[in-house]
């Protein structure tokens, strides 16, 4: 089995399958505040790659909160926990103060943004997109929402720059990688990532090619379709733990354990919040997954 290191495993605060729902799904929920929040502005961010471009961009001495799946960098731990980005307690959120929030696209749910709004708390909505481009657009709205559009400039800058050096690897790599993302198995089914999520976005971004067709969002997955889809590779998110799903759980799967990546035993788990956060490590992560994938084809 492959195992994938990443910079740091994730304190795990809710279960990552339900984090990997929140990356697949992107309702807006308010209209953007246009106005740059004052530099002293107590502010709360929701949604992991949010807060992470906060740090990047030197500003979180301004945070006094951030929600559950805000578990990088290991400092923003320390910062009160207002709670899952999909399942905000509006008064949770009061509770700390806020003068502003910063929050990824689709966190809700709405009934608490009506009340935060109706306590005018400026609220920025961001947008999510799971490639290069929305990574950057995400990263000149939250300096654009912090009055620091300059910084925000010089950051998105050099993460696409990162980006676009991680995804040339792969170029000459020949075929190309049939990658299964299973997100869970329950009662023996198999739930699986098809398009539009930031699973198929990363898998493509590293070379790989989803072995999945035919539906966007998580889905389970009959034994035939994972016979017919052949991955190469089984790519889960690494829990840690016995939240985990383990080799055994997964071999003894007879239509995966069928398949090239089962027969092979390749296997790659890696941090959920790295893998498919779509922020200023994804480059990074980009190039683990480029690697676990085709190894010395990678080039560089």
């Amino acid at each position: 089995m492959i195992q994938v290191c990443t910079l740091r495993r994730a304190m795990a605060v809710l279960p990552m399958a339900v984090m990997a729902f929140a990356f697949a799904l992107s309702p807006a929920l308010a209209e953007e505040t246009q106005t740059a929040l004052p530099k002293d502005a107590r502010i709360v961010a929701i949604g992991g790659s949010i807060t992470e471009i906060i740090y990047a961009l030197g500003q979180e001495n301004r945070l006094v909160a951030r929600d559950s799946t805000s578990l990088y960098p290991e400092a923003a731990l320390a910062l009160p926990d207002v709670g899952y980005m999909r399942q905000l307690s509006p008064e949770g959120v009061l509770s700390v103060g806020p003068q502003g929030i910063i929050a990824l696209e689709g966190s809700g749910p709405r009934e608490a943004v009506d009340v935060l709004k109706k306590a005018s708390v400026p609220i920025f909505m961001v947008p999510e997109r799971f490639d290069r481009d929305g990574i950057v657009d995400k990263i000149h709205a939250v300096g654009a929402a912090l009055g620091e559009r300059d910084k925000a400039l010089e950051l998105a800058a050099s993460v696409s720059a990162d980006i676009d050096a991680a995804e040339a690897l792969t170029k000459d790599v020949g075929a190309r990688k049939r990658v299964l993302f299973i997100l869970s198995i329950q009662g023996g089914k198999v739930m699986a990532s098809g398009s539009g999520t930031a699973a198929n976005g990363v898998i493509a971004m590293a070379g790989g090619v989803n072995a999945i067709e035919g539906f966007s969002g998580y889905k389970q997955l009959s034994d035939e379709a994972i016979i017919t889809a052949r991955p190469d590779l089984i790519l889960l998110m690494d829990r840690g733990g016995a939240n985990g799903i383990t080799q055994e759980q997964l071999l003894a799967n007879t239509a995966l354990a069928t398949t090239p990546a089962g027969t092979a035993k390749a296997i790659v788990r890696m941090d959920g919040t790295y893998l498919l956060g779509f922020g200023p490590r994804t480059g990074a992560a980009i190039r683990d997954l480029a690697t676990a994938l085709y190894g010395a084809k990678v080039r560089g």
